[in-house]
C-alpha cells in the first residue's frame, strides 16, 4: 500500500501566542494540505480504538472505498476545532496521551502491522 508521510514543521516563536492561536496555525497548515475528496482521519485520544486485527479490516475496508485516505497527528496542544469539523473519522492508539513525536513511530508500526495482517503475512501473533 503506498505510503507518503509529510512532517507539518513545528511552528517558531510561539512564546508570544496562545495555546488556540498555535492551533489555529497548525490546523491552517494542516487544511491547506488536504484535497476536497481526502478522507481525513485524526488520531486522537477521544477517538474509536481498535485491536490490531479489527484496524487491518477498517483499513482494508478503506482501502476499497477512498480515494485518499489521510491520517493527521496533533500538535503538542492537539487540533483546532476547524479540523475537527472537516474531520471524517478519529482513532485513538490508546487512553494515554503520546508526544507527537512519539506517535509518529508507534503509528507508523501499527499501519505495518495492518498491512503484513491484510496480507497475510506472519508478522502478528494473535
Amino acid at each position: 500500500m503506498p505510503l507518503e508521510v509529510e512532517v507539518i514543521p513545528e511552528l517558531k516563536n510561539t512564546k508570544n501566542i496562545s495555546e488556540n492561536q498555535q492551533k489555529q496555525k497548525e490546523g491552517s497548515l494542516l487544511l491547506k494540505r488536504l484535497q476536497p475528496s481526502d478522507t481525513l482521519v485524526l488520531l486522537d485520544e477521544h477517538g474509536t480504538e481498535f485491536r490490531s486485527l479489527n484496524f487491518a479490516s477498517w483499513l482494508q475496508n478503506k482501502k476499497n472505498t477512498v480515494r485518499r485516505l489521510v491520517f493527521a497527528i496533533g500538535g503538542p496542544y492537539g487540533f483546532d476545532q476547524e479540523v475537527y469539523q472537516r474531520a471524517n473519522e478519529k482513532i485513538s492508539l490508546s487512553r494515554m496521551t503520546f508526544s507527537h513525536q512519539m506517535v509518529r513511530l508507534v503509528f507508523t508500526e501499527q499501519l505495518y502491522r495492518a498491512c503484513t495482517i491484510i496480507n497475510g503475512e506472519p508478522y502478528h501473533h494473535e
